[in-house]
């Protein structure tokens, strides 16, 4: 999952399961609820990869199987507790659950609010619940590692600047999963913090349009999961 023209943190699917799924998500034919259905499907294909080379496995204690037979049971390393899931509103929320599935526990979801601003196309923030903690090592709210989530990453803006605050918030690393992204976008995220990021994404298209639309893209991909066209 990973092309020679872009930063080696970059990594696109080339799964032809995954492929056919992104080329039926891209026809203005598909409605709401088949959108949301294959939004979560390519997620949890793309976060499969994304958390299988994020995290490792470690050993936690012991435990009995149906027949009495004892066994020794693993966790990740990162300990769910220390992974924070950040969802990008609103369009990241249709993520989520496929994320949170293939985890073996609950972890903390923290969300940002941005937009887009339409003239100069720079994201605005207009949300933030990450909890406040004190940035030293013995925090209690610090995790490890983050995970942004948001479907598309076009001009690359919102996805440095949920980088930038999650990086001053002080995780030590972050992963962003991603269902579609420009080259030009993907470069930037991968750029914005090179040694302490990894993006992942289920396809990469080459140009956006002067909307800042992906072409050809998923439309308004908000729109088409909320059921909001033509606001």
């Amino acid at each position: 999952m990973a092309s020679t023209s872009l930063p080696k943190n970059a990594h696109i699917s080339v799964h032809p399961c995954l492929q056919a799924k992104l080329s039926q998500l891209r026809s203005a034919k598909t409605g709401c609820r088949d959108a949301q259905t294959l939004v979560h499907e390519i997620a949890l294909m793309v976060g499969y990869e994304a958390l299988g080379s994020a995290l490792k496995s470690a050993h936690d204690g012991t435990d009995e199987s149906p027949l009495g037979y004892p066994y020794p049971t693993a966790t990740t390393s990162p300990p769910p507790p220390s992974i924070s899931l950040v969802p990008i509103l609103r369009s990241g929320l249709s993520m989520t659950q496929a994320l949170t599935s293939l985890l073996p526990a609950p972890v903390p979801i923290h969300h940002l609010g941005m937009y887009r601003e339409k003239s100069t196309l720079q994201p605005v923030e207009y949300y933030n619940n990450l909890p406040y903690h004190n940035l030293s090592a013995s925090s209690p709210h610090l995790p490890e590692l983050a995970i942004i989530v948001d479907p598309v990453i076009a001009t690359g803006a919102t996805a440095c600047a949920a980088i930038d605050t999650l990086k001053d918030w002080g995780v030590k690393r972050i992963v962003v999963v991603a269902i579609l992204a420009t080259k030009e976008g993907l470069r930037r995220a991968c750029e914005e913090w090179e040694e302490g990021v990894e993006v992942w994404v289920g396809g990469c298209d080459e140009h956006v349009d002067e909307r800042g639309m992906i072409k050809p893209g998923l439309g308004d991909i908000g729109d088409r999961l909320f059921l909001t066209l033509g606001k």
